[in-house]
């Protein structure tokens, strides 16, 4: 793994240097575009619009246009608009974890503590464990700030997840939301018993990426030469649901429900 940000954890009046890692990849196909009419590889190119002729990474810059001008930014100005927060996520509060809301969560990230920051890194990890609490602060990464929570993983090492500021959740009030409308007792019963039969433990590992397994199974078929049978998607029902409590029932009887509990 490759470390994309270098710098430190301020815990009171304690730094621990550490080093970020993505913590997740993905289990998608990596599927290439090409031209319909012979295949061919369809290539991205960098171009100057006035020149037409193409750009190298390293002859690019970025820039914010401003009243008709652009204004380029250096890698220096990116440290200068907030140089504390370039090198340093600093604890700002503790918080229960169950208290931020999941819509706030963007990417999972690995903390891992560089030299002399190991025992002060094992001593959060631990503090935090026994709290059950989160650390939550804010950092820059990839030129743009962001909020850092810290917890526990495992019990093993510590995760940094990225999390999305308030002013970045859209307002639902446009929605077509049902009105506040108290469902039927029985109804309620019946659904919460349906609940509390399908009710586990959370496993991650029971949920895999069979798609892509079954794209790929196509691929392999089609690359022998030979047609994968089509098979159509189940249609989605519409309309008005006209007996809830009989298909609450049914849910509670089914085979699924029962292998549950």
């Amino acid at each position: 793994m490759k470390a994309i940000w270098n710098g430190a954890i301020g815990f009171g009046l304690v730094n621990i240097p550490v080093k970020i890692y993505s913590a997740t990849e993905t289990s998608k196909l990596d599927l290439d575009m090409l031209d319909k009419s012979d295949f061919s590889n369809i290539k991205f190119k960098r171009v100057n619009e006035k020149t037409g002729k193409e750009v190298k990474w390293e002859n690019i810059v970025k820039a914010y246009l401003m009243e008709d001008r652009y204004i380029v930014l250096e890698d220096e100005d990116y440290v200068a608009a907030s140089p504390e927060k370039s090198k340093i996520l600093s604890i700002d509060q503790f918080v229960k974890e169950i208290e931020v809301d999941s819509v706030y969560f963007e990417n999972p990230y690995f903390l891992e503590p560089q030299k002399n920051g190991e025992n002060a890194y094992r001593l959060l990890m631990k503090a935090l464990t026994e709290t059950k609490m989160v650390g939550v602060g804010t950092f820059v990464l990839r030129e743009s700030e962001a909020i850092g929570m810290i917890r526990p993983y495992n019990n093993e090492v510590l995760v940094l997840n990225r999390l999305r500021f308030a002013q970045e959740i859209r307002d639902y009030n446009d929605l077509k939301i049902p009105e506040k409308k108290a469902p039927k007792p029985a109804e309620l019963k019946m659904a919460v018993s349906l609940i509390e039969q399908l009710s586990q433990k959370f496993d991650p590992t029971l949920y895999k990426d069979t798609y892509s397994e079954s794209l790929m199974k196509i691929i392999k078929q089609k690359a022998k030469g030979k047609t994968a049978k089509a098979q159509k998607a189940k249609p989605v029902k519409e309309g008005k649901v006209i007996d809830l409590m009989a298909q609450l029932k049914a849910s509670l009887q089914s085979p699924k429900s029962k292998n549950a509990s």
